[in-house]
């Protein structure tokens, strides 16, 4: 216990430790899903169906639930529901359906009974049952909850009818709460009176109307008296949240004050329900998930084993701005065919250039700033201040690329290499001044985008993914292309 200890202090104090720490925990796990996935898809290529029951009942019975549930996204949907099935346990089902993918859920749920369905969601806590009772048809579901016990059936209910994203999916409506004058004692029997309920890190203190007064730590029910009423060493609720709160400002609350268990109230202050940490956990999972999705442009969720057709249904919406956006930028460059041959064939050579270092900036300055939104960095009133560091990174940053740009045009005489007959002096200073241009754009674009997004409710994540940067380049380029123009005129 003292090494554990030393080991977990250790691990606090050096973050870089700690990082590499959970990095090696982590490539032990990548290596145990690609052992495990190994095993199974060994089996499953097996003759004969027998050899293959045989052989998938001992890798059930030799791996957690969970693991199997992290593995089984990577096979064939036929495959999953076997493996669910050679689970000998109920727990171990239990635990294998909330831990696995929304796909693995919905090829479980077309091999299995409603009955096996209504086994299964009467030993589940009532939010995580949501969760799983998701994937299932809206007739299936209506079936299912007429099968269940009527008082499950109505926590179940209480926390579906909330919307998606909010605390009142994210909470269980399973918690201890006892009045004021309720004994320690009294409050710990009960407590072993109800081991179904997992929920009681946090002991929660109402008044006789039901509204929260406070909470006891789970600790301070151990290290008292038991003749001591609840109200006296009950601590103050500084934080709680209605079912209307949406789960980025719940995951930011727990995150930033360390709240194991965060109670959801109604309008007249009444305990309705309580979000864990664990289920936070999950939140910002899906939200870095749906955020990665928005950078990449994609809605395809990686791991599933879905069609090459549905694969491409998915990323071809986003790809078709990109195919749109390139079209305009043709569209640009033709505009310049009036143009002597000469001016027209330098700018053409350094648009590349021109759209990369532009791009680039403004990615940069885009996904900065959404970082800071994200953890909360940003407030109403530094935003102006963030812009303004950003638009001034991108003056300095434009003009020093600028001048290299046209530094090394000079010195190394491209120019004279594409047999234009220009000075590369002329030709220097007029790609740098469009470089400059179009990098103070890129910038202006990123720093700007995300506020506008979060402004029409959209995730500001959006601004580093497909539709800015192809407007950006289009933006950029024509900048480029016009600052050339006016240059060139004077200069050539």
């Amino acid at each position: 216990m003292g090494n554990n200890a030393e080991t977990e202090t250790a691990l606090q104090n050096f973050p870089d430790l700690a990082a590499t720490s959970e990095h090696l925990r982590d490539n032990k796990r990548s290596e145990l899903d690609d052992l495990l996935l190994e095993k199974l898809s060994s089996a499953f290529h097996k003759q004969t169906s027998t050899v293959v029951l045989h052989d998938v009942a001992k890798i059930a019975s030799e791996h957690s639930a969970i693991d199997l549930a992290y593995a089984v996204p990577r096979l064939p949907p036929h495959a999953r529901s076997v493996i669910y099935e050679n689970l000998s346990k109920i727990e171990d089902k239990i635990i294998f359906m909330i831990n696995t993918d929304s796909s693995t859920r919905i090829a479980v749920f077309r091999e299995i009974a409603d009955e096996e369905v209504k086994k299964l969601i009467h030993n589940m806590p009532p939010d995580e049952a949501v969760e799983v009772l998701e994937d299932l048809s809206e007739r299936r579901f209506r079936k299912v909850m007429d099968l269940l016990d009527p008082s499950k059936a109505k926590r179940i209910r209480e926390i579906y009818k909330n919307k998606r994203n909010t605390a009142g999916r994210l909470m269980t409506n399973e918690f201890f709460a006892f009045l004021m004058d309720v004994t320690i004692g009294q409050a710990a029997s009960y407590i072993r009176d109800n081991p179904g309920i997992d929920l009681t890190r946090r002991i929660f203190v109402l008044n006789p109307l039901g509204e929260i007064l406070g909470y006891v730590p789970a600790r301070n029910l151990i290290v008292n008296s038991p003749d001591l009423p609840l109200r006296q060493v009950m601590r103050s609720v500084l934080h709680k949240v209605t079912v209307e709160t949406p789960r980025e400002e719940v995951v930011e609350i727990v995150e930033r004050y360390k709240i194991s268990a965060l109670p959801v109230v109604d309008n007249q202050n009444r305990l309705i329900g309580v979000i864990t940490y664990e289920d936070v956990v999950d939140a910002l999972e899906d939200i870095l998930d749906e955020t990665i999705a928005s950078v990449a442009g994609t809605a395809e969720k990686v791991g599933d084993n879905e069609s090459h057709f549905t694969r491409f249904i998915s990323r071809s919406p986003w790809l078709l701005v990109t195919l749109f956006a390139g079209l305009v930028n043709v569209a640009v460059m033709s505009s310049f065919e009036s143009y002597e041959k000469g001016l027209l064939t330098f700018v053409l050579f350094f648009v590349p250039l021109i759209t990369g270092m532009s791009g680039n900036i403004g990615i940069q300055s885009s996904t900065i700033l959404v970082r800071s939104m994200a953890l909360g960095f940003l407030t109403p009133g530094n935003r102006r201040e963030a812009i303004s560091r950003e638009l001034k990174m991108g003056l300095f940053t434009g003009f020093v690329f600028g001048i290299f740009c046209a530094f090394l045009i000079y010195i190394l005489d491209f120019v004279g290499l594409c047999g234009i007959e220009a000075s590369p002096l002329a030709i220097g200073l007029i790609v740098g001044a469009g470089l400059f241009g179009a990098c103070l754009t890129g910038t202006f674009l990123g720093a700007l985008s995300p506020f506008f997004f979060v402004r029409i409710g959209i995730d500001p994540a959006v601004a580093s993914g497909p539709i800015v940067t192809a407007f950006n380049d289009f933006l950029s380029m024509s900048i480029y292309f016009l600052i050339a123009t006016g240059l060139s005129a004077l200069i050539l």
